[in-house]
């Protein structure tokens, strides 16, 4: 039976691949963002037996939740929080100590706020027996300001999420990528040397792709993973490892 899955940010790289897989699967997928020619796209461009849906929507807006809410069917049997990115890309590069606080609320907006402003909105939505998946980041353990931190709080509160689906049979889990390749994500502003360096941390000896993400996320939402909850699941090549 078909599945419904809610990829939030799934116009562009990661959250695309993750769309395209679950779509070929044969699932009904809907893949959100805030720039709609992105979104138009990729649904145009997935071919699948499932379907793809695109509706525009900022995760961290209250109004424009509850707006998506609106349209979306009263069940989803899997919801991917992927919609994100270091916003200190996007800053204007003011220092004081305004811009700062104002920039730093950025990440966390992005990052945690949005995923668990989403997840408490579409909370009743959630089918027994499905799953809930956040893309952190590697940035939680190594480190990068303030969108490390705020992924480092995505998975302090995904345990708290787990905790709280697991009566209904609902898994909470976060993938945690390192570099990926092939994604917005350094807003083309990655130079070769850091880029080689990245790399060369790694044990694999490459950068990740978009489908190593999306395994993960695939794995997480399947019947082999009904009792996996309130993990760190790290995709990173061997640059982060776990004892």
């Amino acid at each position: 039976m078909p599945r419904t899955i809610l990829v939030t940010g799934g116009g562009t790289g990661m959250g695309r691949a993750i769309a395209a897989h679950f779509a070929a699967a044969g699932d009904h997928v809907v893949i959100t963002g805030r720039r709609p020619g992105p979104l138009k796209d990729t649904a145009d461009a997935i071919a699948g037996p499932g379907t793809v849906r695109a509706l525009v929507c900022d995760h961290t807006d209250p109004a424009a939740i509850l707006r998506l809410a609106a349209e979306l069917p009263d069940r989803i049997d899997v919801l991917v929080n992927n919609a994100g990115g270091n916003t200190d890309f996007d800053a204007d590069g003011a220092t004081d100590l305004a811009a700062y606080a104002r920039d730093f609320r950025a990440n966390l907006d992005a990052n945690l706020v949005s995923a668990a402003v989403t997840t408490r909105a579409l909370a009743d939505r959630l089918a027994a027996g499905g799953a809930v998946i956040q893309i952190g980041s590697i940035a939680a353990d190594q480190g990068a300001g303030a969108y490390g931190a705020a992924k480092a709080g995505l998975a302090s509160w995904n345990v708290d999420l787990a905790r709280e689906l697991g009566p209904r049979g609902i898994t909470a889990n976060v993938v945690s990528p390192g570099y990926i390749a092939d994604t917005e994500f350094f807003r083309d502003k990655l130079s070769d040397e850091r880029r080689e360096r990245l790399v060369a941390a790694t044990a694999t000896g490459r950068a990740g792709a978009p489908a190593d993400i999306t395994g993960a996320v695939a794995f997480l939402a399947s019947p082999a993973a009904r009792h996996l909850t309130g993990q760190v699941l790290n995709v990173n090549g061997g640059a982060h490892s776990t004892r």
